[in-house]
């Protein structure tokens, strides 16, 4: 594949990515996406096959598959999995808003991309439940419900970033994200009943 032929598929998906975070994929027509990339509307069939095609490949392009590789990450602890998976997670939310925006949006919509998206991560959140379930057996996380648990430690980490609904309530400071990351890890800690050993 020439470079300009890459050049063009990554304008589109770009251009997807960008669109799909703000109007949504249902919204979002081909001809948009076209316009927003500076290419032929026909690209995008050429290229993908359609827009169905152009949504799995940006999770494809755009979704870190590294922190799953090796098979070291399994031997792990569940302190240290947990707080590797929080700062990972924080990281990519960081860098790639747009997609934690779309996916955001397909898991609320359950839309029928749901399977697609689940191929991808859900090796991510078994690992963090397998995690919290090791932690609670081994007596270093105390808590009740592994299920409850499980979802409020996935949307803590998941939902953090969505605050512009509560802007008025918030002091608006602008935070840096190592101390975000470290708060958030803090919480999520406190919040499973972790205690630091001394």
């Amino acid at each position: 594949m020439g470079s300009e032929e890459n050049d063009v598929k990554l304008r589109i998906l770009q251009a997807a990515k960008k669109l799909f975070a703000q109007q949504g994929f249902n919204a979002t027509t081909v001809r948009q996406i076209c316009e927003e990339a500076g290419a032929n509307v026909s690209l995008v069939s050429y290229y993908f096959g359609g827009k169905d095609k152009v949504f799995e490949a940006l999770f494809k392009e755009y979704f870190p598959r590294d922190v799953l590789e090796g098979d070291q990450i399994t031997r792990l602890d569940p302190v240290s999995g947990l707080k590797l998976l929080i700062r990972e997670i924080t990281a990519y939310r960081r860098r790639e808003p747009e997609i934690i925006s779309l996916l955001q949006q397909e898991i609320v919509l359950q839309s029928p991309r749901m399977n697609k998206i689940q191929e991808l991560t859900m090796p991510i959140w078994i690992l963090l439940r397998d995690w919290l379930k090791l932690g609670r057996e081994q007596g270093v996380f105390h808590f009740r419900s592994l299920d409850h648990t499980f979802i409020s430690v996935l949307g803590s980490i998941l939902f953090h970033n969505k605050t512009y609904y509560f802007k008025q309530l918030l002091d608006n400071q602008e935070e840096d994200p190592d101390s975000i990351l470290e708060d958030l890890t803090t919480f999520i800690f406190q919040a499973i009943g972790y205690k630091e050993q001394s």
